[in-house]
């Protein structure tokens, strides 16, 4: 599990490192900021659409072989970003890093129910989606340090070593873990209990990123210590991945219920509070548990492989649609009111799941 985690950590790490580079690797490339936000963006909508592609052609390959030969994949990509002669040649290289991404998700995810007991599937799933929270503490602080002392394309250099190393601890640590039988990936919208938890996560995700992609010009705004306020974000969301993955193996429906109420709570009084500190930790600990959630609340409903493979997409595609969706309302209605969207959607994602989970049985 522990090998899996940092499989999760590198594949995400990957994907935000953009966040802290983009001024230095826009003047390299010679194009605007925003021109470089597109190294940021494009890897998530590529993931969106790999992650049920790559499931759907997997076949009975073995998993341990797949999964190595997608952070073999991370290797080349983040090697061709750090050796990029030009803009278009590092976002060939970000095209790859999503397939890479959305690949490895949507197999990892199911690991879990493979390697571990039934009793300690909460946990070693927390486990899996903990490299997500840890990357986002550690990982992208980590490049940015590394681009400051040396040069961006180090940060790159630094990442593609990791997910070598990575390649070869899967390799050794993972046991043979053939494919268990054909995926119908169609069947999974058409089943109403896996088709709620799409759903349900869908609404919850595009309503945090909405907010979340826009919080550091609201805490300008608001006057609060950034650095520290996000760091503490972070934390919270390492905690909060841990404690959900021991509270939602009971119930995982009322679990993200309950956790999109709480991001209601904090977006929706951020702009009224003082000094909102707290609340940005409580946002940072509620939407820290929607991952490993989301990921049980799925393997309860009997998803498998191909539920996960569509969770994966879910996440990814929504992941860009909250940030577009935000960017509208911060541009066109002010920065605050980006928050009160946010706080709407949790409540409407809540909503739904309570609706739904009456009329259903699996997954409750």
């Amino acid at each position: 599990m522990v090998t899996v985690s940092v499989g999760t950590f590198t594949v995400v790490t990957s994907e935000m490192l953009p966040v802290g580079l983009l001024t230095p690797m826009g003047a390299a490339m010679d194009v605007s900021d925003g021109t470089a936000g597109l190294t940021m963006s494009a890897p998530g909508l590529v993931a969106a659409i790999a992650a049920p592609a790559i499931a759907a052609g997997a076949g009975r390959v073995d998993r341990r072989t797949l999964l190595s030969g997608l952070m073999a994949l991370m290797v080349v990509a983040n090697l061709a970003a750090a050796l990029a002669p030009g803009f278009w040649v590092l976002m060939a290289a970000r095209v790859v890093t999503g397939v890479g991404i959305g690949g490895f998700w949507a197999f990892a995810g199911t690991l879990a129910v493979r390697l571990v007991p039934h009793a300690s599937v909460g946990r070693a799933t927390a486990m899996i989606a903990g490299g997500v929270s840890v990357a986002s503490v550690a990982g992208v602080p980590a490049g940015t340090l590394i681009a400051s002392m040396a040069d961006w394309r180090w940060a790159f250099g630094v990442i593609a070593l990791l997910a070598l190393a990575v390649m070869v601890a899967l390799l050794i640590a993972l046991p043979p873990l053939p494919a268990t039988g054909a995926l119908r990936l169609g069947g999974v919208w058409r089943d109403p209990a896996l088709r709620g938890v799409l759903i349900t996560t869908g609404l919850l995700v595009i309503g945090h990123f909405a907010a979340y992609t826009y919080v550091r010009p609201f805490l300008e705004l608001s006057g609060a210590a950034i650095g520290l306020t996000l760091l503490v974000y972070g934390l919270g969301g390492v905690a909060g991945n841990f404690a959900s993955g021991w509270l939602a193996p009971r119930n995982p429906r009322l679990t993200l219920i309950g956790l999109g109420v709480l991001i209601a709570v904090a977006t929706l009084t951020l702009p009224l509070a003082g000094d909102p500190f707290l609340l940005v930790v409580l946002w940072g600990v509620s939407y820290g548990g929607v991952s490993v959630t989301a990921q049980l609340w799925m393997i309860k409903s009997n998803g498998g492989e191909a539920g996960m493979a569509w969770l994966s997409s879910v996440f990814n595609a929504t992941i860009a649609t909250g940030a577009l969706i935000g960017g509208q309302v911060v541009d066109h209605v002010s920065i605050p009111a980006v928050m009160w969207l946010g706080a709407a959607l949790a409540l409407v994602s809540a909503a739904f799941a309570g609706k739904w989970g009456r009329s259903t049985t699996t997954g409750s």
